[in-house]
């Protein structure tokens, strides 16, 4: 009789978890496909399951469902002043209409993203670090998207890009456990440090093995060898940015698709774990689940709590990356949990508007905002390191551009008169470096990312993160045009036009 109660009660406790699993992916996938929002999102499927959200962030929708507060803020160029973008509705998508209709005219950049918790962790611009200047907002109309069947905007990061918050409440500390995911994108992703989400040192410094605990995400393989070429989501637990185990992990095969969920959880003494799955459809892929690393430091964990968006823990802020939405747990999250918010994520349909600019085959002039004056090929040149400089407007083909897909989302951009391309000198990664002319060689340092600034462009090569920067702002004829990481400013501005 004991024996039989027994099993009836294993029974009925085996049949309650599975009734509240199957309640919580009901409420994550209900609405799949829908332009509502769905009524369990992320951070009530944590909280359901015990590991409460003690940080969320999203510049696209609500995360709870009760959510009717504010995304982000935003800050235009002509006057200064600021206004918050909120929700459509409680549990919504992104007003983003409210963004378009306040940047009319001018430029802006987001300058907050708000935690949705009730912790209130906003992260505000990033100070200079360790490893890194003054960082700068993200450009706020720069990576536009639709989800739910909203139009939004995510967090364009390039080099210069970042943000924090170095005192926070309820971020786990010490040794505690937690676990944290992103959205991002497999095609805005470069080899340089640091694209990370999460928990970094509070003094903005690297201050030993075990003081971060953030999702990376890039093609940066620091301990080889590493499987294909990336993007990987990887730990970065500070010196390290680790694919699984001590570092190397072959076993982790990357995550290339145009929306990227990445989750990165750790228990803070033994194990940790690294997931990655397509954010428009399918399951997650757990690409490591094992013990921590045993190179000293990482067990158990020295975790200081602070929260870093787009840069290493010590402001290493050359990344390239996008950031849709993402939340850092209290505890460590369960199997079944990341499940359901993963199921909820692809419910929500995070797609990218038709690109209809540049016209692939048009030839344009480049002209520079704050100069007035015209990218150009230095006296016509030809040859193989043509330097490129800016120039009153001629009206001939050595200051006309022709724009063609080479995939991703990514550009090469052609000089008309010499048929050669612009290329990032020696795939140079450091500020002031050089830009030229060469002739093709399919190589990311001859790859652009033309992004929006209001009505004007940036121009980011794709091995850098840096943008065609007129040097020094100068606005006189045969001024150099080089390489810089993003300042917000006009002389990285460009008008494209035939």
């Amino acid at each position: 009789m004991i024996a039989r109660h027994l099993r009836g009660l294993r029974l009925r406790v085996v049949g309650a978890v599975l009734a509240l699993v199957a309640g919580i992916l009901v409420g994550a996938i209900g609405t799949a496909g829908t332009a509502e929002a769905a009524s369990s999102l992320p951070c009530d499927i944590y909280a359901s399951a015990g590991t409460p959200c003690a940080a969320a962030h999203s510049t696209t929708r609500a995360l709870y469902g009760s959510y009717n507060g504010p995304l982000y803020q935003v800050k235009r160029a002509s006057d200064s002043a600021t206004t918050n973008i909120g929700v459509l509705s409680a549990g919504g998508y992104a007003n983003a209409a409210a963004q378009d209709s306040f940047c009319s005219g001018t430029t802006c950049v987001i300058t907050k993203i708000y935690d949705q918790s009730p912790n209130h962790n906003d992260l505000t611009i990033e100070g200079p670090g360790g490893n890194g200047g003054q960082d700068v907002g993200a450009i706020a109309n720069a990576l536009p998207v639709t989800v739910g069947g909203h139009a939004a905007y995510g967090v364009f990061v390039s080099a210069g890009v970042g943000y924090r918050d170095n005192s926070t409440t309820g971020i786990a500390t010490g040794s505690s456990p937690e676990g944290a995911y992103m959205v991002t994108s497999g095609h805005h992703v470069n080899n340089r440090c640091c694209f990370d989400y999460g928990n970094a040192e509070t003094s903005t410094n690297d201050t030993g093995n075990g003081h971060m605990d953030a999702i990376n995400f890039g093609t940066e393989c620091w301990f080889s060898p590493c499987s294909g070429s990336g993007p990987w989501v990887q730990a970065d637990l500070e010196n390290g940015l680790f694919a699984g185990g001590n570092g190397s992990n072959t076993n982790n095969k990357g995550n290339s698709s145009e929306y990227v969920t990445a989750m990165e959880k750790n228990n803070g003494t033994t194990t940790y774990a690294i997931k990655g799955g397509n954010a428009q459809s399918g399951s997650l892929t757990t690409w490591y689940n094992g013990a921590l690393p045993n190179l000293g430091g990482y067990t158990p964990m020295h975790m200081e709590g602070a929260i870093v968006l787009g840069t290493g823990g010590d402001d290493s802020n050359g990344s390239d990356g996008s950031f849709f939405e993402g939340v850092m747990t209290s505890g460590y999250p369960t199997d079944a949990a990341d499940n359901a918010v993963q199921a909820n994520i692809t419910s929500v349909g995070y797609t990218t508007p038709a690109a209809t600019f540049p016209v692939a085959g048009t030839a344009y002039r480049l002209t520079n905002t704050n100069s007035g004056k015209v990218l150009d090929a230095v006296n016509c040149g030809t040859a193989n390191g043509t330097s490129i400089d800016i120039w009153a407007s001629l009206g001939n083909t050595c200051q006309q551009w022709k724009f063609a897909s080479a995939g991703n989302g990514h550009y090469t951009i052609t000089n008309v008169n010499s048929g050669t391309v612009l290329d990032d000198k020696n795939c140079g990664q450091s500020n002031g470096t050089a830009v030229q002319l060469w002739a093709s060689l399919g190589n990311t340092c001859q790859q652009w990312d033309v992004t929006p600034v209001g009505s004007h462009y940036t121009i980011t090569n794709v091995n850098t993160g840096m943008t065609l920067d007129v040097a020094n702002c100068g606005t006189a004829n045969g001024t150099v045009v080089r390489q810089w990481q993003q300042l917000d400013n006009a002389c990285q501005q460009w008008n494209i036009a035939p």
